[in-house]
């Protein structure tokens, strides 16, 4: 399956032993690609990008994986596996919107969601979650509004806000899907004091067709936010994108240009397509 879009996982020496662990669990998973800096892998046909960043940023639960199963068995297994060698956010039971559903953090620090249900019609097995917490608390919907107005096709499936006498503010997002190009997402806005917040641990990748769509992207998720290097920005809710072109891998490896692609790249903050191919 090949994903437009999709998630990177900053780990600190730990992307092959990571991959590994995701796909000797999870079904129809492999590894599609690696070197000493990046793994990617698949789980349930889902792309995921496991980078070598080293020690500045942690994976939390800000953005987590939302896995629904439809019988106890499965969804049980599944969880002893991920959780051995992790801990548990909430215990896998009975909640008042599910049979049963748990958060645990596993031991490469991933957060996951598993809940007993059927997949939504739309979605693919594991859904990237956005919690929107602390000072991005309420912004939930606004951001679900931006996404869906800036990449295409996409669409707006469901959307339960809170009402009054709610635990969480009235209007707050409770819990939402949306589609961005073929992927589906899930967003909530949370309650309480947490410790952490959207960081560049997890990101989102999008592959670009060409620099029209590469400045389209990075216009449109720069406002209000900020550059950073390579390709990579946060945005105005704080969530961290990676704009890159489709063919990154093969404009960098030519071996007759004798790494001055890469070094071009890492002069740039939003990626030139042109400047790589002429380096």
């Amino acid at each position: 399956m090949s994903n437009k879009i999709y998630p990177c996982l900053w780990f600190d020496g730990q992307t092959k032993a990571a991959a590994d662990f995701y796909c000797s669990i999870f079904k129809n998973s492999s590894i599609t690609a690696q070197n000493p800096m990046v793994v990617n892998f698949e789980i349930e046909g889902f792309k995921v990008m496991a980078l070598n960043g080293g020690p500045m940023f942690k994976i939390n639960p800000s953005i987590s994986f939302f896995v629904m199963y439809e019988t106890d068995e499965e969804i049980t297994h599944i969880w002893n596996k991920l959780v051995a060698g992790g801990s548990v956010m909430m215990a896998l039971d009975q909640y008042p919107w599910a049979k049963k559903y748990g958060w645990l953090v596993d031991q490469f620090g991933m957060t996951w969601q598993l809940m007993l249900d059927k997949l939504p019609e739309h979605g693919q097995k594991i859904i990237p979650s956005f919690l929107f917490i602390g000072d991005q608390n309420g912004n939930a919907q606004k951001a679900i509004n931006h996404y869906t107005t800036m990449i295409k096709p996409s669409q707006i499936y469901h959307l339960e806000l809170a009402k009054a006498g709610d635990p969480q503010p009235k209007g707050d997002l409770k819990f939402g899907h949306f589609m961005l190009d073929t992927q589906l997402f899930a967003a909530m806005d949370g309650i309480g004091e947490h410790a952490f917040k959207f960081n560049e641990g997890v990101s989102l990748v999008i592959e670009c067709e060409d620099q029209v769509e590469i400045d389209h992207c990075w216009n449109s998720l720069t406002q209000h936010g900020k550059e950073s290097q390579c390709g990579w920005l946060v945005d105005q809710f704080g969530v961290s994108w990676q704009i890159i072109p489709k063919n990154l891998g093969s404009l960098l490896m030519n071996p007759e240009k004798q790494g001055r692609p890469m070094q071009a790249l890492m002069g740039m903050k939003k990626i030139e397509i042109d400047a790589l191919l002429n380096a």
